[in-house]
């Protein structure tokens, strides 16, 4: 990995092995060449993507593509894919981290099934690498003060150095079923913010103050953007351990008794974790909560593919639903945490 995004300092990373022997991860994909440069930008991903769906961008009434790591400020993510097709079409761009590829999903499930529009396509995709190489924290590991309390970089930032992939999927929903083959039908969206109860965990173009604000990139100087690292991707680590995880066993046991959903049904639980870290955890949470779902119904490719934040739920939904596994009338779960400001995401999808 440090062959891709550098040596900071020059010396090896002391938070890598300790961080992938916990998270987990075997393989992982980066849209960079050995050099540094880009093969692909967020939005030409996801143009890849769509074009997998088999639908020619003349039919599309509605994009909709989630990510946490824009190419640009403005114009937005959604906008940019667009200007890779040929034809007009209704646009939105959900921000955000995680849980922004699923919130992408929702606005097209729910534009369908208003009236709206007849088909949307959505997406979640990530190009997390080049924010994560070395250059961009050579002049903080340089300054005096960093280097006595820390030779190469804080292990707030250094963190996500070895957490996260590059990718994109895509996903085209319709009023009716395919014609062939397995469809999915959503039988609901969930999502929930919790940031009124939680101050930010995990941040970019920012840094956080020692009482848990944020401080913008905007009040910074410009010399200290590098000095700083203040673009580069960091998270909270302690309040992510003591939070995430809690958060999703108190949704879920609400939505369940809201909905009447007994998950002892559910045939598939897909769950989106940032690392193989949470799998007990999420496991352990769900079931002392009530919510148990045995071992054998999870189906995740972390292992294999690697973080891929926004992308993640639609690569593991590639995956299976592409498995020769599913039979019509099967469920499936799936969550998608975010750990931001702490959002959750789950939905139900039957198979016909």
């Amino acid at each position: 990995m440090e062959v891709f995004l550098g040596m900071i300092g020059g010396k090896p990373s002391r938070a890598r092995r300790i961080v992938l022997r916990n998270n987990g991860i075997k393989t992982r994909y980066y849209s960079l060449l050995k050099d540094g440069t880009q093969s692909h930008s967020n939005a030409q991903m996801v143009l890849e993507a769509v074009k997998g769906l088999g639908i020619s961008s003349k039919e599309i009434e509605l994009l909709s593509c989630g990510t946490s790591a824009t190419d640009q400020t403005l114009p937005s993510h959604t906008a940019m894919v667009h200007g890779l097709l040929d034809s007009p079409m209704e646009i939105v761009s959900p921000s955000g981290a995680c849980c922004s590829g699923i919130h992408a999903m929702k606005f097209g499930y729910l534009s369908i099934k208003s009236g709206e529009t007849t088909n949307a396509v959505t997406a979640g995709s990530e190009l997390i690498s080049p924010m994560m190489m070395a250059r961009n924290f050579e002049s903080e590991s340089r300054s005096e003060s960093e280097l006595e309390s820390n030779p190469f970089v804080g292990f707030e930032k250094d963190f996500l150095r070895w957490m996260l992939s590059d990718g994109a999927g895509a996903a085209l929903m319709q009023d009716k079923p395919n014609e062939n083959g397995l469809s999915l039908k959503i039988e609901w969206i969930e999502s929930r913010s919790y940031a009124n109860e939680y101050e930010t965990c995990m941040y970019s173009a920012a840094d956080k103050n020692e009482d848990g604000s944020i401080k913008s990139w905007k009040e910074f100087e410009p010399t200290h953007w590098l000095d700083h690292s203040v673009f580069a991707m960091k998270q909270d680590v302690k309040l992510l351990s003591s939070t995430i995880v809690p958060l999703g066993g108190k949704y879920l046991t609400e939505i369940a008794k809201r909905r009447n959903v007994d998950v002892s049904s559910v045939n598939y639980f897909l769950p989106h974790l940032s690392s193989n870290f949470f799998r007990q955890q999420v496991y352990d949470q769900l079931k002392a909560d009530g919510m148990e779902i045995t071992e054998d119904k999870w189906f995740t490719n972390l292992v294999e593919v690697g973080n891929v934040g926004s992308a993640s739920i639609y690569i593991m939904l590639e995956e299976l639903f592409n498995s020769g596994k599913l039979k019509k009338g099967e469920k499936l779960l799936l969550m998608v945490p975010e750990s931001a400001r702490f959002s959750y995401a789950y939905a139900l999808l039957t198979v016909c």
